[in-house]
């Protein structure tokens, strides 16, 4: 009988294992590995966009942007990765230049044709622009999403492209969702001095507690075992676990001038966020939490104070 119990016992625990790895491989596949399909884990920057789009005064702004859009000179440029993968932009120099340069980083799964209003933005206030496609997406080879976390290191080799290759002297990061959380992560590694500041729209602490509030918002399920299995699949596969990739941890090293923004209503990357991370920096910081905005729709809802406080920060910045 003892034997019998504990062979039951053994092969109830293998099948739990087994279940496990296979639940832990299908969460690695629809959150980490690079697939063609539009698995929106959170919004991009376009969300509030194309929630309005069937309105016929959107489609005219949109057909607006469309065609301004159309009408610049993008160059593709690359960099090479430490760990030998080929990364792709679009740089746009501006024909005004202020003697300043933006690089805007885009949310999961998106590109670097995504921001087309923030681009125009910066470009009609005299910036040189570029807009990489984060590992793992767009035209950049790799694949896994690194989630910010080995994305900090590209970028790295964007900035250093800016500044050897491109001649520019004074550097401002600015991210959406994912991209906010690869600002900030990129924010604790040791930067020339031509990066002046990071500007992190939507972002979150840490993909560990990301994913969490995934499992429950999506799926309704409890984050152990799932978690911590999908991490150690993670590493296996795609060498970082959910642990390591914290941008939390990474503003507590940050010296730059550090501005987040966020929304009210987000609630694909919870508000809290925003202020665990305004209070885990250090240096020159602010905080704007946008009334009625949700997940990286500050913009749209708030266009002209958007344009106002980002405006204002990098003057204050500049002038320091």
């Amino acid at each position: 009988m003892k034997k019998r119990i504990a062979w039951i016992m053994s092969s109830l625990l293998l099948l739990l294992v087994v279940a496990l790895i296979v639940a832990g491989n299908y969460f690695y596949d629809v959150a980490i590995n690079r697939s063609n399909e539009a698995i929106e884990l959170y919004g991009g920057t376009d969300e509030a966009v194309e929630a309005v789009s069937a309105l016929e005064e959107e489609q005219k702004r949109l057909e607006e942007l469309r065609n301004w859009t159309r009408k610049r000179n993008f160059e593709t440029v690359e960099v090479e990765t430490e760990d030998g993968l080929t990364l792709r932009a679009q740089y746009l120099e501006n024909e005004s230049p202020n003697g300043k340069s933006i690089i805007l980083a885009h949310g999961y799964k998106g590109n670097s044709e995504q921001m087309p209003e923030v681009t125009r933005f910066y470009y009609e206030e005299g910036y040189n622009i570029l807009k990489p496609d984060a590992r793992g997406h767009g035209k950049s080879e790799g694949d896994y999403i690194g989630y910010g976390w080995d994305d900090r290191l590209d970028y790295k080799e964007w900035i250093n492209l800016l500044i050897n290759e491109k001649g520019e002297e004074s550097i401002f990061l600015h991210g959406f969702s994912m991209g906010a959380a690869t600002v900030l992560m990129t924010s604790g590694e040791d930067l020339p001095e031509e990066v002046k500041g990071i500007i992190a729209d939507s972002g979150y602490t840490s993909l560990k507690e990301e994913l969490t509030h995934q499992l429950r918002y999506l799926y309704r399920l409890p984050p152990f075992p799932i978690m911590e299995v999908t991490s150690l699949v993670t590493k296996v596969r795609a060498g970082y676990t959910f642990s390591e990739a914290s941008a939390l941890e990474q503003v507590k090293k940050n010296q730059l001038p550090l501005f987040i923004i966020h929304g009210d209503q987000d609630e694909l990357v919870p508000t809290e966020m925003a202020n665990r991370l305004y209070e885990a920096t250090n240096g020159m910081k602010e905080l704007w939490i946008v009334p009625g905005a949700g997940h990286t729709e500050g913009f749209t809802v708030e266009e002209e104070e958007y344009k106002k406080r980002v405006k204002g920060f990098i003057e204050k910045v500049m002038n320091s």
